[in-house]
């Protein structure tokens, strides 16, 4: 399975699921790789504005056809927003994995930022999965 070039400034964790820091705000959602290991996704369970979530702990599901998974919290931080987008339109994760971001936070530890993958270590990580 391949993985696109995410653009800059990208984060990952081992589960698949991508941080993007903006300002004092970062943006959450899943790689392209766990987007095409899903398959068409058709419901996004997202937390509601003002919950609190620690890194690697589960935030939401994701639904495909073909499974339901968790979905990890790449870093800690409280949700400011959600992608109402995806409840009407679960599927812009396969058509767009880096643009469908899934939730916002604030209260960024850059602590945490440092134990995430960069996109190069990312894409070797993947690599041996295949």
């Amino acid at each position: 399975m391949a993985i696109t070039n995410p653009p800059p400034g990208y984060k990952f964790t081992e589960k698949h699921e991508w941080v993007k820091v903006e300002g004092d705000t970062a943006l959450i959602g899943i790689s392209d790789y766990a987007q095409a290991a899903l398959g068409d996704i058709v419901y996004v369970d997202l937390p509601k504005p003002g919950k609190t979530i620690k890194q690697l702990d589960s935030f939401g599901t994701i639904e495909s056809v073909k499974a339901a998974e968790d979905l990890y919290a790449p870093i800690s931080g409280e949700v400011t927003q959600t992608n109402s987008a995806l409840a009407t339109n679960p599927a812009q994760v396969n058509s767009d994995p880096f643009g469908a971001w899934m939730i916002r936070i604030k209260g960024i530890n850059p602590a945490e930022l440092e134990k995430l993958l960069a996109p190069e270590a990312y894409r070797e990580y993947v690599s041996k999965l295949d």
